[in-house]
């Protein structure tokens, strides 16, 4: 069963972090930059100015907004994560240093997606039955398309529970339990166990060996 879990996701992880991957993120990120007059470079200068310039100003904010601390604190909560941290790491140990001057011209273009995103996120969300504003890619596909797209939203919302369990949860947990437990064991905290595979193997070679010669 895990053997062919493992193909499966071989097989979806060459189709999709190959040319697909490429075409979406470079290219997408090229096409919106050309269309926006690349938003991300003329304006950055403003953008520092209105987050980090007035980030410990106190303000309230009105109602579906944030306020400048508060933007900067979501867009870190969402952005430094596995990615930023197991992912650029794997990448350099992988590839060498080549693949962070690829992960900076990735950048680049992904602020111009990333703001195209926000724009759309905000301007098609909508307000729930208990009164809270809800947005995403979800909204504005079903309120920005037309209604034979609305399927894109349902594929994208379940594909996006999928993720939550698998790159989020999974690989999360997976990442700070081999941290911790290489670090119990390089201070001797705690001791390595022997595989049970093996320990199982030699135990019942050595109860059959023992049994055998009991017989004769």
């Amino acid at each position: 069963m895990l053997s062919t879990i493992e193909s499966i996701n071989s097989v979806v992880n060459n189709f999709i972090w190959g040319l697909p991957a490429m075409i979406c993120i470079i290219g997408v990120g090229i096409v919106l930059s050309v269309r926006t007059r690349f938003i991300q470079i003329r304006k950055f200068p403003y953008a520092m100015k209105i987050t980090i310039g007035r980030m410990l100003k106190k303000r309230n904010a009105s109602d579906g907004a944030l306020t400048p601390f508060q933007a900067v604190c979501t867009a870190l909560a969402a952005t430094v994560g596995t990615g930023n941290i197991a992912g650029v790491a794997g990448a350099i140990a992988i590839g060498g240093p080549g693949p962070v001057f690829w992960m900076w011209i990735s950048a680049i273009l992904g602020m111009c997606t990333k703001f195209s995103e926000v724009i759309l996120a905000v301007h098609f969300r909508e307000t729930n039955d208990n009164g809270e504003l809800v947005g995403g890619p979800m909204y504005y596909i079903k309120n920005g398309l037309k209604k034979h797209w609305h399927w894109l939203a349902f594929l994208f919302s379940a594909l996006g529970v999928l993720t939550v369990f698998g790159t989020g949860n999974a690989t999360q947990v997976n990442t700070i339990t081999a941290a911790v437990d290489s670090a119990l064991i390089n201070y001797n905290i705690i001791h390595r166990l022997p595989n049970w595979r093996s320990y199982n193997r030699n135990y019942n070679h050595d109860t059959y060996c023992t049994h055998h010669d009991w017989r004769n």
